[in-house]
């Protein structure tokens, strides 16, 4: 059980939840059962909703997990009662006849689906699997249900790829819970910019121009932008790059004009915070959001060394001491799960999450190495800037009023425990999600079901946010090389 608890955590519904499932151009119309695992469950409490018309069933064994996993702070914990609530809520008081049969599925003004448990039975012709782990009991109780009914189609949902691939072995059809996946490849995920080659002036058949104060405004035919020169949709505050220099931030898409703002490349790598200069035009890009007080939420993402990090907090201790726009830091970060607890250290809140910010902590000296003191800047930008570490166990239920929320190793977060994080956020407050998707350390997620991808994804729209994915290492060459060929 100790080893299969640690490792409960992810999942999303799958397209063969939907009713317009189709075979050879037919509808299939054989009755559906999907047995949720417990990950299904940790990773979305809410994932019963989530399969339509079809009935969904949670074995016994799994409230067993449930049950056993539901006491601490830790986000598992809290994501296992969300879990219990909502199943009481589909069930209440239904009698155990009932509950066998099905309980409709209320949603809203109408009921569609049905919820049961089920209940250990074991095959009639004896236990496939030995009983000793969970995993094998459910698969046995699935197996028993379908040699019980053999016109139902039963489906088992986890995120456990040893399970899926013994629940097939055994002749049951698994899956992945794909609900919450938005994107099938991170290739098709947002960079945030768009690189045009050569001019792009030079393909530009329409533009109606304006000044605006300092401002220059393009307005372009929407069909012009997306359809002749970029090939794909665009969203505010994604920018539009080419080789001459000329930088177009995207304020708006509406009414099939897309308006840009004029910007030199010269103009946004001569942009500094907390005395840091951007390397390329990608950080200079993020950097300006970053700066920018009417975006709330960024987004950064990028391999090892390219920067995301030291932009954010260079960014976050300028706009924090010397514009006095927040009034502190939140720096915060998924941990490993054997560390959830955060009862294996000594000290204070913070000095048990200090080792795992420690990357914010480098960062602040890498920006102070030149200092004639360095160790009495970084203590004097520590109590200046207000940065608090905090635990991600324990921002449930704050309400962080004018700070600047910096979430570190975002892409080991499920999309249920982002969206808990990115609502504590108050009036004047702004978050910064920083991950690599290339290095995700949690069980049972992966590039597509990462919260950082799901956010990312949701986001792209927002007038009020911005996501950028940043190149290159220039941490050092051999970070470079390593990340490159390693």
């Amino acid at each position: 059980m100790e080893e299969r608890a640690a490792t409960l955590h992810s999942v999303s519904a799958t397209s063969d939840s939907h009713s317009s499932d189709q075979r050879f151009g037919q509808p299939d119309t054989t009755p559906k059962t999907y047995v949720l695992d417990t990950n299904v469950l940790i990773h979305d409490p809410n994932s019963l909703l989530n399969f339509e018309e079809h009935r969904v069933a949670i074995p016994m064994t799994v409230l067993e997990e449930l049950d056993r996993l539901k006491t601490g702070k830790s986000h598992t914990a809290a994501d296992c009662r969300a879990a219990i609530r909502q199943i009481d809520r589909v069930l209440g008081q239904a009698t155990p006849a009932e509950v066998e049969a099905g309980i409709p599925i209320g949603r809203g003004n109408y009921t569609q689906g049905t919820l049961t448990v089920l209940m250990p039975r074991g095959s009639a012709g004896g236990s496939a699997l030995p009983d000793h782990l969970n995993d094998n009991r459910i698969i046995n109780d699935v197996m028993a249900m379908k040699m019980a009914d053999p016109d139902t189609r039963y489906v088992l949902v986890t995120k456990d790829i040893n399970m899926r691939l013994k629940a097939r072995a055994c002749g049951i059809d698994s899956e992945d819970y794909h609900n919450d996946q938005l994107v099938s490849d991170i290739k098709q995920l947002t960079r945030g910019y768009f690189e045009v080659p050569g001019s792009f002036w030079d393909q530009v058949t329409e533009v109606d121009t304006e000044q605006v104060g300092a401002e220059t405004l393009h307005r372009l035919p929407h069909g012009l932008v997306v359809g002749d020169i970029l090939g794909e949709e665009v969203y505010p505050n994604q920018y539009i790059l080419d080789e001459q220099g000329f930088v177009g931030r995207i304020l708006s898409v509406e009414g099939g004009v897309v308006t840009l703002r004029h910007h030199k490349a010269e103009t946004l790598m001569e942009q500094q915070a907390w005395g840091l200069r951007p390397m390329n035009i990608q950080q200079a890009v993020a950097l300006q959001l970053l700066l920018d007080p009417d975006i709330h939420l960024v987004t950064l993402t990028g391999a090892a060394g390219s920067g995301k990090t030291i932009l954010a907090l260079a960014a976050a201790i300028e706009m924090t001491v010397e514009q006095k726009r927040f009034n502190k830091i939140i720096a915060t970060r998924s941990t490993p799960p054997l560390a959830e607890e955060h009862g294996f250290l000594p000290g204070t809140e913070e000095e048990k999450m200090d080792p795992w910010l420690g990357a914010i902590n480098d960062n602040i000296e890498a920006l102070h190495l030149n200092d004639e003191n360095p160790s009495g800047s970084i203590l004097y930008v520590k109590e200046r800037a207000n940065i608090q570490f905090k635990a991600l166990n324990y921002i449930r239920g704050r309400s962080f009023q004018k700070s600047l929320i910096l979430i570190d190793e975002s892409q080991n977060l499920t999309p249920h425990q982002m969206k808990a994080i990115i609502t504590r956020a108050g009036e004047g407050s702004k978050v910064v999600c920083l991950g690599n998707l290339a290095q995700i350390d949690t069980p049972y997620l992966s590039p597509t079901s990462s919260g950082l991808t799901y956010m990312t994804e949701r986001f792209k729209g927002f007038v009020y946010g911005g996501s950028v994915k940043l190149n290159g290492v220039p941490r050092s060459l051999l970070a470079e090389y390593a990340e490159t060929w390693l």
